[in-house]
């Protein structure tokens, strides 16, 4: 098995999300490796809604045009609500182990299914905590999985946008190898 690294940084806002994942996509960042999570609405908004359009989503609420700008340019996108952190988007394959956390019960310890398909990668549980509540307090989470190379070069970047927190995670599984060998 080659080794594997993953880097999260935590925006505060949108916009900052939007811009490093830009960012990323601009130096070259292969957009497979590049996940995104973040909360789908705000728990004062009476609705959301959403629908397809083509290869594209479209979503009512304060986030509406974030999401649906980014929802197109990945593959393995999810909207769901979870409970304790509310409705969430997370776009790329990540998206499919948190469904795979949810349709196979691996939820433990106190942690949701974002939780758990972060923990199943081997992020750090306490780590893994402190994500969720970012996204519960409306923080956007930006993760890039690759080789020890890959994951540098990606830090180098998404330090450039200014994160209130980035962290470097070393010997994790590659999410998309992990969702494969998990739903076959």
């Amino acid at each position: 098995m080659n080794s594997h690294s993953a880097v999260v940084a935590v925006f505060d806002h949108h916009r900052q999300a939007e811009d490093a994942v830009k960012k990323l996509a601009d130096a070259g960042i292969e957009i497979t490796k590049v996940n995104i999570v973040g909360k789908g609405c705000h728990t004062e908004e009476k609705a959301v809604g959403f629908y397809n359009a083509g290869d594209r989503i479209k979503f009512w609420g304060k986030y509406g045009a974030f999401w649906g700008s980014l929802w197109g340019l990945f593959v393995g996108s999810l909207f769901m609500t979870v409970p304790v952190i509310g409705p969430i988007v997370v776009l790329g394959h990540l998206g499919a182990i948190v469904l795979g956390a949810v349709e196979g019960a691996a939820l433990g310890g106190g942690m949701s299914a974002l939780g758990a398909a972060l923990f199943s990668i081997g992020i750090p549980k306490n780590t893994v905590i402190d994500y969720e509540t970012a996204v519960r307090t409306d923080s956007f989470l930006v993760m890039v999985d690759g080789s020890p190379e890959e994951v540098e070069r990606a830090k180098i970047i998404l330090t450039v946008a200014k994160p209130s927190r980035l962290d470097v995670h070393e010997d994790v599984s590659a999410p998309a190898e992990h969702s494969a060998h998990h739903s076959a």
